[in-house]
């Protein structure tokens, strides 16, 4: 499992395996500053773990389209080399970019873990 990152001086990751899966707690600001460290994070824990990811967003303060386009990407990888994605948490607030451009109603969105691990559960079942 890769180790806590820092991103940048404002922002945090770790990850820790949940009922099967990695999720990924990220804290502070997501942006031009800590996009590229971000994208290494995540490729390294799907690499290490597997295609399934929940993003968990709650201690995330400003996320912007940058930081969203590589959220999109790590959702198309998951799910094209046929893992589950969840982002969890995801404040409006902080997060306005996804409602901006209509991602919020496509990402899968889930307000806690248990929400989005019950989600996996019943597209396995149906899968």
């Amino acid at each position: 499992m890769p180790k806590p990152e820092a991103l940048s001086l404002h922002s945090t990751a770790h990850a820790t395996p949940v009922g099967g899966v990695v999720a990924v707690h990220v804290t502070g600001m997501l942006d031009a500053t800590t996009r590229e460290e971000f994208s290494g994070y995540l490729d390294s824990v799907a690499d290490d773990q597997g295609p399934s990811l929940i993003l968990d967003m709650a201690g995330v303060t400003f996320m912007d389209s940058r930081a969203l386009g590589l959220i999109v990407h790590h959702w198309q990888r998951a799910t094209a080399a046929g893992g589950d994605f969840a982002l969890v948490g995801v404040q409006y607030p902080s997060s306005k970019v996804m409602w901006v451009t209509g991602l919020s109603q496509r990402l899968p969105l889930y307000d806690t873990l248990d929400e989005a691990l019950a989600a996996f559960a019943a597209a396995g079942e149906r899968g």
